[in-house]
């Protein structure tokens, strides 16, 4: 079992954004502290549901502040980046920290950002496939040129080559956030783990799963590659005493939060998306997710594990707002809960 951080830089009711940024990277130290396995960084634009823009830059600051713990992104949004751009940067991350960044990917949503930064909604409903190919050539061949839809340009060397640590590598792990059937067959034909989101139960996680096999074994990747895909499952984790005082922790915080986070976001085509209800939403993530004591938190863990067969997570751990309350609750999922795991 391989336990993280989802740290999404979350900025509650009354918080600046530096407040936000400093507490992100404050839980992230002390993850690696704590014995964890990974901090994975999400990317937000123009909504206090994230204030980090660019998980790479974050990514690269945590590196090079920590020495031990694995730190990905969760993910960047490729179709308001260059493939290029973005392969260049998880090389030398992948580089310079001796091979603890992870790469996640995903499509992002139909927000103003495909407007603001010249996508077009084109790039979020068609454009990912291609988008995402440029970016696994830039990983993984020595010298790239492109000639499709969005990217046509002569070949260039792959400089730096992320394959050149000392021992045997093929470049940085890739994963992709998958929502949807399509988009688990895109990754499954890849052979490329999935990231599931928090909002998804133990029994849509496992369906996905077992779609990803059965595409993955389709398009001809081997057994072992299909059995041993590190997908990684993401959720919620509160640790208290017992389950009604961390249920109550996340209920006093995380609606005021999401009301504002969510409702923030703005469609590239002025369409109106119905906003989940903020209490309810966070009354399911305390039922779905490690919110409670440590053993009922390294049970849920374990259910899910057997159900999907996902034996990575990457946990929000900031529900409280709180900066010294995300401390204590880091050191108690890494102090209490991991050695009830083992």
């Amino acid at each position: 079992m391989r336990v993280g951080t989802f740290v999404l830089a979350a900025q509650f009711p009354g918080q600046g954004h530096g407040e936000a940024l400093h507490r992100a990277i404050r839980s992230a130290e002390a993850a690696e502290r704590a014995g964890l396995d990974a901090v994975w960084l999400a990317e937000h634009h123009f909504v206090p549901y994230g204030v980090c823009p660019s998980a790479v830059t974050l990514a690269g600051l945590l590196l090079g502040r920590t020495e031990r713990i694995g730190v990905g992104t969760a993910v960047s949004v490729l179709p308001t980046a260059h493939p290029v751009a973005l392969g260049e940067q998880a090389a030398l991350l992948h580089l310079a920290s001796g091979g603890r960044f992870t790469l996640g990917v995903g499509r992002g949503g139909p927000w103003v950002d495909l407007e603001v930064f010249g996508a077009g909604l084109p790039a979020f409903e068609e454009g990912f496939p291609e988008s995402l190919d440029l970016l696994l050539r830039w990983l993984r061949e020595p010298a790239v040129g492109a000639d499709g839809p969005r990217y046509a340009f002569r070949e260039v060397p792959v400089v730096p080559r992320p394959d050149e640590l000392d021992a045997p590598d093929t470049g940085p792990p890739v994963v992709v956030a998958c929502t949807s059937p399509a988009t688990v067959r895109l990754a499954a034909e890849r052979g490329l783990p999935m990231l599931l989101g928090m909002h998804s139960d133990d029994a849509e996680k496992a369906a996905m799963v077992a779609l990803w096999r059965s595409t993955a074994r389709a398009a001809g990747h081997p057994s072992e590659t299909v059995a041993t895909a590190a997908h990684v499952s993401a959720g919620v984790a509160q640790i208290a005493d017992t389950a009604a005082d961390a249920a109550e922790i996340l209920l006093k915080a995380m609606p005021g939060w999401l009301q504002r986070g969510l409702g923030a976001h703005r469609t590239v085509d002025g369409s109106v998306r119905t906003m989940r209800d903020p209490h309810a939403y966070t009354e399911l993530l305390c039922a779905l997710h490690p919110v409670g004591p440590p053993r009922l938190c390294a049970d849920r863990l374990a259910a899910t594990a057997a159900a999907t067969g996902i034996t990575r997570f990457a946990l929000l751990v900031e529900g409280s707002g709180d900066l010294a309350a995300t401390l204590e609750n880091v050191a108690r999922l890494g102090g209490d809960v991991l050695p009830e795991l083992a």
